[in-house]
Formats: C-alpha cells, sequence, structure tokens
C-alpha cells in the first residue's frame, strides 16, 4: 500500500464545480421483494456508473448494503428496519442474499458488496471530478483508506475524512464540516445498525447527494484487515475467511448467525408457497443443529472434565442412559452424564414417600442417591450436557418441554398430554423460571402456552434467559 500523507488530500470549502460525464442517470436496477426490502439488481459496472450518475445531480439519495447478518439484525431492531426502508437504494451482500432469491425460487442476484464496488466508485469518481468525504473507523482509519484511494488514482479528489469516534455533543460540527466540504458522495463505516440509524436520523442535514453505509469497508482498505484470496471469493467463502481471521468477534455473527439467517430464509419462503408450518419446524431443526454444534465446540473441555470426574469418583459408566417420552409419545433413550450412584433406579421406590413435590414427578431435595460430582453437575446442570447429542440425532430440540419418564405420562390428566405435542428440550419456559420449584401442574401449564404460540424470537428468547439461570442455579436439585 502506498503512503500518502493527508496533507496531499485535496479539499474545499465550496462545492466543486461538477463537470459534464458519460455516465448514465437512469436508473440500470431491477428490485427483487425480499425479507420486506425492495433489493436493487444490476451488474457491477453499472451499478458503480450509476451511484456516481446521482452523485452530480442535485437530489438526495441514500444507499445501503444488505447482507445476512443485516438481515438478522432487522428482525430484531425495528428502528434499524426503518432506516433501512427509508433507503433510495438497497444493494445485496454477500452469499446470503444469493442463497435467499434461490430459496424464494428467483433469478440469480448479483454480489454488489461494498469492498468491490469502492474502487469502481473511487475510479469514476476521480475521472467525473466528484468529492468522496470517508466518515468512520478508528481514528486514522479513514485516512488511510483514503491514502490507499488516491495512490491507485491520483486525480481524485478527497474533501476530507473523519473517524467515527466522535461524541454526540460534536455531531452538528462533524456534519458542517461535511456540508462545507465540496464532496458529492458520502460514505459512512459506523457498523450495522449504528450507520443506518445515523444517516436515517441526520439525512436531512446533510447536503451531499449520494450517502452511503460501508460498515468496515475502511478497514480493509486501511490495510487493518486483509481480504479473502480471489479464489476463495469467487467459491463465496469470504465469511469463513473472516472467521478464520478473528475468530472470537465474528463467531457469533457467522456460527450462529448464518444459522439464524437460514431459518429465517426458509420461514420466508415457506410463507411464499403457504408452508409456514413446515418451514417452522424446518428453521428449528436448522437452529437446533447450528446451536447443538457451536455448544459442544465451545463446551468440549467443560464435557472432557465432567466425563472424567464421574468416572474417577466411582469408576462407574460416564453417562447415564434412560428411556423418555418424546414428540407424538414416541420413546427415546436419553442421555446424561451420571449423577447418581449405579443402583439408584433400584432405590427409587422406596424413596417416592419423601418426595418434594406432590404429583406426577419425583424431587427430593436431599436426595441421598446424587453423587458428590453429581450435585456439581446439577447444580450448573451440567449433567445435561450430553443431550446435546440428543438433539443431533433429532430425538431432542434445544427448546422445548422437558421429556417425561413413560411412568409420569400416565398419570397425565386432561390437556397435559398435549406437553406431547412438540419435542422434547434441553431448556423450556419453566427450567428459567424455578426449574424443581415450579409444580407440575403449572409446568405443564407453561410448556402448552410454549407449544401453541412458539416462534423463533421466543426460542431466542429462552435461550438467552437460560445462561443466567443456570448460573444463579435457582431450583437445581
Amino acid at each position: 500500500m502506498k503512503n500518502i500523507p493527508a496533507s496531499a488530500f485535496r479539499t474545499a470549502t465550496v462545492p466543486f464545480p461538477v463537470p459534464a460525464t458519460r455516465f448514465a442517470t437512469q436508473s440500470p436496477f431491477e428490485t427483487r421483494d425480499m425479507f420486506g426490502l425492495s433489493i436493487a439488481n444490476a451488474s457491477r459496472e453499472d451499478t458503480a456508473d450509476h451511484i456516481v450518475a446521482l452523485a452530480r445531480s442535485a437530489t438526495r439519495h441514500t444507499i445501503n448494503f444488505v447482507n445476512a447478518h443485516c438481515v438478522n439484525t432487522m428482525k430484531k431492531d425495528r428502528t434499524y428496519r426503518a432506516a433501512l426502508r427509508s433507503s433510495d437504494i438497497l444493494l445485496p451482500d454477500g452469499a446470503g442474499m444469493e442463497i435467499a432469491t434461490k430459496a424464494f425460487s428467483q433469478p440469480p442476484i448479483e454480489n454488489l458488496n461494498g469492498t468491490d464496488l469502492f474502487p469502481m466508485l473511487c475510479e469514476r469518481a476521480a475521472n467525473s471530478g466528484v468529492g468522496i468525504f470517508l466518515l468512520g473507523g478508528k481514528e486514522g482509519v479513514a485516512e488511510d483508506a483514503a491514502a490507499w484511494a488516491c495512490g491507485e488514482w491520483p486525480a481524485l479528489r478527497i474533501s476530507g475524512t473523519q473517524d467515527g469516534y466522535f461524541d454526540r455533543a460534536d455531531e452538528d460540527a462533524v456534519i458542517e464540516r461535511i456540508n462545507r466540504s465540496g464532496a458529492r458522495m458520502l460514505f459512512v463505516g459506523f457498523g450495522v445498525p449504528l450507520q443506518e440509524n445515523w444517516i436515517a436520523r441526520n439525512r436531512h442535514r446533510l447536503d451531499i447527494p449520494v450517502v452511503l453505509g460501508v460498515g468496515g469497508l475502511f478497514d480493509y482498505y486501511s490495510g487493518r484487515i486483509t481480504r479473502a484470496p480471489a479464489m476463495i471469493r469467487a467459491c463465496r467463502g469470504e465469511w469463513a475467511w473472516r472467521l478464520a481471521m478473528e475468530p472470537r468477534r465474528m463467531a457469533g455473527r457467522y456460527l450462529i448467525g448464518n444459522g439464524v439467517f437460514l431459518a429465517h430464509t426458509a420461514l420466508e419462503a415457506a410463507k411464499l408457497r403457504g408452508l409456514d408450518r413446515a418451514a417452522s419446524e424446518m428453521a428449528k431443526r436448522a437452529i437446533d443443529i447450528v446451536v447443538a454444534v457451536c455448544a459442544l465446540l465451545m463446551l468440549l473441555p467443560i464435557f472432557l472434565v465432567a466425563a472424567l470426574a464421574v468416572w474417577m469418583e466411582d469408576r462407574g459408566p460416564v453417562f447415564f442412559r434412560q428411556t423418555r417420552i418424546g414428540r407424538a409419545g414416541k420413546p427415546f433413550t436419553m442421555l446424561k452424564f451420571r449423577s447418581m450412584y449405579t443402583d439408584a433406579e433400584a432405590r427409587r421406590a422406596e424413596l417416592l414417600a419423601r418426595s418434594d413435590r406432590q404429583g406426577t414427578c419425583f424431587k427430593m431435595t436431599n436426595d441421598p442417591r446424587i453423587t458428590t460430582v453429581g450435585r456439581t453437575l446439577r447444580r450448573y446442570s451440567i449433567d445435561e450436557l450430553p443431550q446435546l447429542i440428543n438433539v443431533l440425532s433429532g430425538s431432542m430440540s434445544i427448546v422445548g418441554p422437558r421429556p417425561a419418564l413413560a411412568n409420569e405420562v400416565v398419570t397425565y390428566r386432561g390437556n397435559q398430554i398435549e406437553r406431547l405435542h412438540g419435542a422434547p428440550g434441553i431448556t423450556c419456559t419453566w427450567q428459567v423460571k424455578g426449574r424443581a420449584l415450579i409444580p407440575f401442574e403449572r409446568q405443564a401449564i407453561m410448556d402448552r402456552a410454549y407449544l401453541r404460540k412458539r416462534s423463533f424470537m421466543t426460542d431466542m428468547r429462552l435461550l438467552a434467559a437460560t445462561v443466567p439461570a443456570v448460573i444463579g442455579g435457582r431450583g437445581a436439585c
């Protein structure tokens, strides 16, 4: 990368007179209705030509990009969703949007990501005398990205740069500086959803014809982040490269986020085909697989230590296998780390009268059958970890009513049998609200309510509430 000092950037305090240009102002875009948004589609060359032509016009245009992460974010952020819908042009970004078009049975769509478009926009801006302003990133990042652009196209007019870490109190001064710079295109790189929300909130004050939300674009062209090799990009594997480069920061976005996006896509595709129920099941299964795999990978050290501790205490089996009743009354073998002595089942009958819970389920706070290691495993629900294997096999789900014993099911009364209308889960509503402290009758009511109103967002909320519930240990025994 060529090093060019900031003093070499050409700036202006009055609008730069824009000469005649060869770029067409007629829109080259066809649009696709995807996830409730109107997504534009055209070739990269036509897109770059059109954006620079808009920069020469007297009207204001807001351009944002939509990728898998954007779709996930807008599903839970109303303000961001409104900001996207208020955009004049939304461009498809990444392999996720290509996958969605196939799921929606739409013609192929071009990948118009900002990282590929930026050099083309710089080249055309340099040829037409259009000034650009880079806003965002850490201190020095936008300036270094501008230095790279000037090194590639010496005629490019950099009207100004500004990092994105300014105080809200300084916002007026930043906007005034942008307006006085004479820039015709403003690139805003705050990341999703901050940049889109900031643009929507301030667009009426920005006297710039074209404003684009470009995420982490400046990090690439400043040299902070290395782009994936062309071969990996051609195979649509840039997300895997990013994950390898920044595993901690990107694990949630890509390992979990990609599964969440596929679930959203399946639901949208099903709605188009009138198959909402089937799609909901497919989406839930996709989430189960992604979460189970990620959890097993992340918790593998705990898994191994727990297994060793169980074995060392009494040299007995590591796993406890028990027949439980699943969806529609179908029996299956549920796995747990063994937390009781090996003769626990034989001793159960003599302890029934000492149960802490009346009715269907047997629970005993100071159960003498529990081992020393087992008490710790139960306290933090570590004994439940092997059920992730049940999830992968399809006999269980991450979220759903806890699986019942056969001798419990035969005591169900009235509509309590509805607990078996869905796949049993590792966590559920009453698991995060008190576990064993909640009477079975109340548990059954909560399980039926979940099954009747279950949704993707409900599952996400219960998953998020499970971690503090486990750490708190309320109701564990």
